[in-house]
């Protein structure tokens, strides 16, 4: 029993200490920019094999920033997919409703998976995925990157830790921004959910997600308001063009005017050294030539009102929990902050937490209050908050150990759980607020 013992311990620590091989399906702002350079980052840990995107440029610098062999790089994830297993994971970063076509030929190939969110807008593949997964005994971790991050984690640490009592009611609020709405849904790739994913599912899966997992709540039932309010033809001030740069009158007065977003803007605009997000979707390297090249042809330059969107630009959705408890949030792209708030009112007291500030409030009933600043419980703030980095590495630990997925790893099962009430809130708008049960659409 001994010797048994000892092997296992040694098999465990050559796992442990083993890179772990990942085969990158899409290169987009978070295959490309976020988790592929998680392999610089934790280069011990991490080594990417084999990428496919449909834009050639962006493979070619992507092989030639990671090393990756030309026999290795494909123009498009079903090319790569045809290939015998390149990689000990697949990250799947491609757009919403090609997730589970890409998942589960990946699965029948032995990868374990972390799937960009959502897993995707159809109840049947969700399901379908679910099972495969199941079948197969393959690990998926799908990317609600905001459980990772210090603040969230200290948030769930005090409502476990019960220090405000029972969590009774909760308010949250999605802030989308402004130009972050104009940029990813009425111009962007997330405009339109017949080609992509309703808003409240694509934006805030995330959120449905988070509030179940920090009350350790299960929904029970939803209501639903929302509508496109503001991004549509009728709303379109006097003299608007159909592009930005094509003579528009409204351009001086209009805060969505692309040359403002993507070139003068301090916090986004290429101008002030922003050659990041959201510059970089426009083109592959941005200079103020190249960005302004892109506003005159490319879809980032069309005017906010004549665009093809029909996602929502405001939502409220209400939660029903199955304990008696409630929860309200509301999702609106009309702020001027692209940040999250959430007040959490329990049996013996409250708590304010805010993303933005990175302050946690807790307000015991008839104590002092106490004021957190999460600023100070990490040196790692990138990307979501910290959260991304942090969400590869742990999937990174848990393959390299073989072990299972932590309790507050986002696993396909407790992921799927933020989609049902996404898409029964979906469901509840378009019936202009009916009351959906989510047994209904589990």
């Amino acid at each position: 029993m001994g010797i048994i013992n000892d092997r296992l311990m040694i098999v465990r620590k050559e796992n442990h200490m083993k890179r772990i091989t990942v085969a990158l399906a899409g290169l987009g702002s978070r295959g490309k920019d976020t988790y592929a350079p998680v392999a610089k980052l934790l280069p011990e840990k991490m080594e990417i094999t084999a990428i496919a995107d449909i834009d050639e440029t962006k493979v070619e610098e992507v092989a030639r920033e990671y090393g990756v062999p030309r026999e290795r790089c494909f123009s498009s994830a079903e090319e790569m997919l045809k290939e015998e297993k390149l990689a000990d994971v697949m990250f799947i970063a491609t757009q919403d409703r090609q997730h589970v076509g890409h998942a589960l030929p990946a699965l029948e190939k032995g990868y374990d998976l972390l799937l960009e969110k959502p897993v995707s807008p159809d109840l049947d593949e969700c399901r379908e995925l679910l099972k495969s997964a199941s079948e197969k005994g393959r690990k998926v971790v799908v990317c609600h990157v905001l459980r990772y991050t210090p603040f969230y984690t200290k948030v769930k640490e005090l409502i476990d830790d019960r220090v405000i009592g029972d969590v009774v009611t909760v308010m949250g609020i999605e802030n989308v921004g402004y130009w972050h709405q104009a940029h990813s849904f009425v111009r962007g790739n997330w405009r339109n959910s017949d080609i992509t994913s309703p808003m409240i599912l694509q934006k805030c899966c995330h959120d449905m997600d988070l509030l179940l997992w920090l009350t350790g709540k299960t929904c029970d039932s939803v209501t639903s308001f929302g509508s496109t309010y503001l991004f549509k033809k009728e709303k379109a001030p006097e003299g608007a063009a159909m592009r930005c740069l094509d003579g528009c009158r409204a351009k001086n007065e209009c805060p969505f005017d692309a040359e403002k977003i993507y070139i003068t803007n301090e916090k986004t605009g290429i101008a002030h050294g922003k050659s990041d997000w959201p510059c970089n979707v426009l083109t592959l390297q941005p200079t103020e030539e190249s960005v302004m090249e892109a506003l005159k042809t490319g879809p980032y330059g069309r005017c906010v009102y004549h665009c093809d969107n029909n996602v929502v630009d405001h939502q409220v959705v209400n939660l029903n929990m199955t304990d008696g408890s409630t929860i309200s949030f509301t999702m609106t792209g009309c702020t001027e902050e692209n940040s999250r708030y959430t007040k959490f009112m329990g049996t013996k007291g409250e708590i304010e937490a805010s993303l933005h500030s990175n302050l946690i409030t807790v307000r015991p009933f008839g104590k002092e209050k106490q004021i957190i600043d999460v600023s100070k419980l990490s040196d790692d703030f990138s990307g979501h908050a910290g959260g991304d980095n942090r969400m590869v590495e742990q999937f990174l630990d848990m393959v390299r150990e073989g072990s299972e997925p932590g309790h507050s790893m986002t696993t396909l099962e407790k992921s799927l759980e933020s989609h049902y009430i996404a898409l029964a809130a979906e469901q509840s708008r378009i019936l202009r607020g009916k009351l959906v049960p989510l047994k209904d659409i589990r």
